[in-house]
């Protein structure tokens, strides 16, 4: 009988980010209901959701005197109740002979590991299940009889991007494109060649778990794939051999599917709104293809009978069609944040869950008569082998394996082949399998594992006495999965490829051959780096470093370590000296500090915001950066915090952006952070094509992620058009300073306003107001030109102007102008018949942001120092040429001039290792000149406040200019408004001077105020 897919959420408590930002609570739980407020409206009635458990582990609990989290209220759920709940019925089922599958479901860090695994004393389902199974087994074995015996197998496989790899067979990891996902008539969908092992206690399971879990760390590393992008399935295969009434002996056969799904964040879309590559990853494809299946599923449970579901389009559907619509009993926990801060990702998994809550699965007892079974499989294998010798594939077997487009007959014919011949084998493997006797089979594996353990033994005492790194990794799962000793002597540090084999090999993204050197005398270990970068503690290494307990390291742009030396930790321990273990996320913010990040003392909330943005990117550019280096794609990565002001908007937050700037011809391109991250997804796909020996890895350039168009609109820049003088029907006439992101001047462009009758004739003299109160319920009619831009980067080939003005939704823009000079030539007729007051508010306080737009020229090089020059060698270059872009451009210039193809010296502007290794770290930021001492500098510079406010002073500064400029003016036109009063129609140089405080027979505006006024100010504004 069809039942429903039992579905439980849980909240965690508070973590460390969520206190630090003050979040307030969203969730809330009574009975199996779930309520979820809205941060933006908390007095508002919450959503609610109705699951078969709400489980409320967020507070009321206290930690005992073993560690474990126990009740101290009646609402908080602890591991055992939520064991009771679920894992109980999932180990009653397998008892029973029914395929089960239990699913965690939930964003990156919302508690899914705690609920599955545990830590500690608080294990979770996984365990307890398993320790239970076992127990279960020891009894039954214990009043067994001869023909009885119970067998428990388990696999496990890890599916990123597409592609199964299995976890315990370390030699298939490796594999190009994975393993193969077949088909069986009844069986359905199945990994080919996946290895199940044999294991006869929870302490093995365990192990082999352990064992996975390693082998995951290393590919992950190595392909430097994002674990948290991954899926992991688990699969405990429980077979129960007894006799029945009759004595016929029974197979009773239970596969539970325990599955770990990637950050559920991962299933929306990311945000890259025009990327040409939007679409292109196939990383979230598994995770967005499950929310299809469930919804045709919970579709299909209501009733709609023509709704046809996706099990095919990814590699997780396929492998778990039998847990979402077919012969399993199935459940799904969903973990969700508490936090205001994540009220999107947690209302997106509630509504996940409660749409699977839909489902209706019909599970049936997998139970038949062993001798039944071998014949069966006997009688399946003679008729592969008949077809294979014939060749016998019938038309009806083709089409049904027709799952790949476009290939021709004669191929899928061969693969029909493959997959007859691995089916084959596979049946013949079971056959033998089940003719052997189950202590056999265990004791074939423990042979295998003998030499395993026995190394894991020996490497688990060493670590009590010898100094080693053990890996951070922003999986928890994953950290401390790796180890590398650092023995008495000399220890090389370097890639697989290094010959001789050096005695730490790292391999992955930026390990060079001779990366490093460690040595270890008498217990004093030192590192120090040969050609590759390392960091010590978040610095970059120039010279042989001591290393003491606890010490984080960095090889390359994302293998982080932490060295544990154990007679040092011994010494703080007797010292009474405590050493707080790092994490990564500890690490990271170590690193950001070192290059100016951090700093949380009197931080708002919003820069706290900005610094755990800039914490998450940082090592990603530093991992696209180092990837452009290895696959020679001559761009470089840099992080940019770009205000609101610069984004043309008049208030908002600051944005973490990334810079992708081409080495070879300076052209640059601004990402938003999701465009970034989608790309990154995209890179990390073809650098793992590339690590493989693919030979297609590299792809045309308009599928690479490293490549953008030159058509491409990037911003230069913005200015900001004061209107007051607008609001008293003055005319405004202005050359304004265009000023991207880093505040940094890039041209000037001229504006007009200037009041009008409808018709766009001039006005009179006596039409301005003293007043700009007497506008309103008045009509105001003037002119909007943009009429030239001037000295634009020299590397434009087209550029425009956009704005909105008032309440535009959408922009106007002038046609495009050529070269750095561009004639823009636009004008437009603004018409308000009748003016509101805050539209005169609106012009009294506010500003007009015309944003400057352009594409660059679609050069390929520039030629000369950079012709012939692969990433690597343009990247030390620009490192050992601290000028920027524009001095880039001039030296150029001189070479072309001197027809000399070689780049002269130039002399470095505040050159300095401080600013090397922050250029390093692929960010943007000002960098102090270290003391005479070349020590580190205590006060480290606030750089990203620097950057983010900068383009707001500037702002504030041109409106206070103006505010001046339209003080004189009033006083001039009090002035006027008198002497017209008093019948006269001039006023004297000694009543103006008078005034405006000028004398001497000095102009009104002197050198200086003009020289600090800039080109911000007001022609209109200035009297001479």
């Amino acid at each position: 009988m069809a039942e429903n897919v039992r579905v439980a959420v849980r909240v965690r408590p508070f973590n460390d980010r969520e206190k630090q930002r003050k979040a307030s609570l969203i969730i809330d739980m009574r009975g199996n209901s779930t309520y979820i407020k809205n941060p933006e409206d908390m007095g508002a009635e919450p959503r609610s959701f109705a699951f078969d458990y709400s489980y409320w582990s967020h507070d009321e609990f206290k930690e005992s005197a073993n560690g474990y989290l126990e009740p101290t209220g009646g609402r908080y759920a602890d591991q055992r109740k939520v064991f009771n709940d679920l894992g109980q019925g999932v180990l009653d089922n397998a008892w029973k002979g029914y395929n089960c599958s239990l699913f965690a479901y939930g964003q990156t860090g919302s508690g899914k590991s705690y609920s599955m695994v545990g830590y500690g004393s608080n294990k979770g389902i996984v365990p307890i299940f398993c320790e239970e199974l076992f127990k279960g087994v020891e009894a039954k074995k214990a009043t067994a009889g001869e023909n009885e015996e119970y067998q428990v197998t388990l696999s496990m496989l890890e599916i990123y991007n597409e592609q199964v790899r299995d976890l315990l067979n370390p030699k298939s990891i490796a594999q190009k494109g994975g393993l193969k996902v077949r088909q069986h008539p009844s069986k359905g969908f199945y990994v080919e060649s996946l290895v199940s092992c044999p294991v006869s206690s929870y302490n093995d399971i365990e192990n082999k778990i352990s064992e996975g879990t390693r082998n995951r760390t290393v590919a992950a590393t190595n392909m430097n794939a994002t674990s948290s992008r991954a899926h992991t399935i688990v699969a405990i295969t429980f077979v129960q051999k007894t006799p029945n009434e009759t004595g016929q002996s029974m197979t009773r056969t239970s596969v539970v599917n325990l599955v770990d799904l990637a950050g559920s964040e991962r299933a929306e879309s990311t945000g890259a709104t025009g990327d040409r590559l939007k679409e292109g990853s196939a990383i979230n494809q598994s995770l967005s293809t499950l929310g299809n299946v469930i919804s045709a599923l919970a579709d299909l449970s209501m009733g709609k009978k023509k709704t046809v579901v996706p099990y095919r389009d990814s590699v997780l559907t396929k492998l778990l069609q039998n847990a979402l619509g077919g012969n399993s009993k199935t459940i799904m926990i969903a973990a969700l944040s508490p936090a205001d801060i994540n009220f999107d990702e947690t209302l997106s998994t509630l509504r996940f869950a409660d749409r699977a809550k839909a489902i209706k699965t019909t599970a049936t007892v997998n139970e038949s008569p062993t001798d039944k079974l071998i014949r069966e499989l006997r009688e399946e294998n003679a008729r592969l082998m008949e077809l294979l010798k014939t060749g016998g594939i019938t038309l009806e077997q083709l089409s049904a394996n027709a799952g790949a487009g476009g290939q021709n007959p004669n191929q899928e014919i061969e693969e029909m082949k493959k997959a007859m011949e691995e089916e084959l084998r596979k049946n013949q493997e079971e056959i033998e399998n089940m003719k052997k006797t189950w202590q056999e089979r265990l004791a074939e594996q423990e042979n295998e594992n003998k030499s395993n353990v026995d190394a894991e033994l020996k490497k688990q005492e060493e670590k009590k006495v010898i100094p080693h790194f053990w890996n951070l990794h922003e999986d928890p799962a994953l950290t401390a999965m790796i180890v590398h000793f650092t023995r008495e002597g000399t220890s090389k540090i370097g890639n697989k490829n290094a010959s001789p084999a050096p005695e730490i090999t790292i391999s992955g993204l930026s390990i060079q051959k001779q990366h490093g050197v460690v040595t270890n005398k008498g217990g004093v270990v030192k590192i120090k780096a040969i050609d590759g970068k390392i960091l010590v503690n978040g610095a970059k290494i120039t010279k042989e470093t001591d290393l003491h307990h606890n010490d984080r390291v960095l090889f390359g742009p994302n293998h982080l370590y932490v060295f544990h030396h154990p007679q040092d930790e011994a010494k703080n321990f007797k010292e009474g000296k405590v050493t707080e273990t790092p994490t990564y996320d500890t690490a990271q913010e170590e690193i950001a500090k070192k290059a100016g990040f951090m700093d949380k003392a009197g931080k708002s909330e919003e820069d706290l915001i900005l610094q755990e943005d800039v914490i998450q990117m940082l090592p990603m550019v530093n991992e696209a950066d180092a990837m452009s280096a290895e696959l020679d794609k001559k761009v470089k990565f840099e992080l940019a915090l770009v205000s609101p002001q610069a984004r043309g908007l008049k208030g908002g937050k600051t944005e973490v952006m990334v810079k992708m700037r081409n080495l070879e011809n300076g052209n640059e391109w601004l990402w938003d952070r999701n465009k970034f991250i989608n790309r990154k997804f995209l890179m990390q796909e073809m650098y793992q094509n590339y690590v493989e020996g693919a030979d297609d890895w590299d792809v045309p350039k308009e599928k690479d992620p490293f490549w953008e168009d030159a058509d491409v609109e990037v911003l230069i820049g913005t200015v900001h058009v004061h209107l007051m003088s607008l609001s008293h029907k003055l005319d405004i006439e202005e050359t304004l300073t265009v000023t991207n992101y880093q505040g940094k001047e890039n041209g000037h462009i001229e504006i007009e306003v200037m009041p009008c009758t409808p018709k766009g004739e001039s006005l009179g003299e006596d039409d301005f107001l003293d007043d700009p109160k007497e506008l309103v319920g008045k009509e105001l009619n003037f002119k909007f030109k943009i009429n030239f831009g001037r000295g634009l980067p020299s590397n434009m080939r087209q550029s425009c102007c956009k704005f909105k003005f008032y309440l535009d939704n959408q922009y106007t823009s002038t046609a495009y102008g050529d070269g750095m000079n561009p004639e823009y030539k636009f004008e437009k007729l603004f018409k308000f018949p009748k003016c509101s007051q805050e539209f005169v508010d609106y012009l009294m306080e506010s500003v007009a942001v015309i944003e400057v737009w352009g594409k660059q020229k679609d050069t390929s090089s520039k030629g000369g120092a950079t012709l012939g020059s692969d990433t690597k060698q343009l990247m030390a270059r620009e490192k050992s040429n601290l000028f920027g872009l524009s001095n880039y451009e001039e030296e150029q210039a001189k070479l072309k001039k001197i027809g000399d193809n070689k780049q002269t010296p130039v002399k470095k502007k505040g050159g300095n290792k401080a600013a090397d290794s922050n250029k390093d770290n692929g960010v943007i930021i000002p960098v102090p000149p270290p003391p005479a001492e070349k020590k580190q500098n205590d006060q480290q510079v606030n750089a990203y406040k620097k950057q983010a406010d900068d383009a707001d002073r500037r702002a504030k500064a041109a409106e206070q200019r103006a505010a001046s400029s339209e003080s004189q003016v009033s006083d001039i036109r009090s002035l006027l408004t008198q002497k017209k009063r008093g019948g006269a129609d001039t006023i004297t140089i000694a009543e103006l001077e008078a005034m405006l405080g000028g004398g001497g027979g000095r102009s009104t505006t002197s050198t200086a105020q003009k020289e600090h006024m800039g080109d911000q100010a007001s022609k209109a504004c200035t009297i001479q």
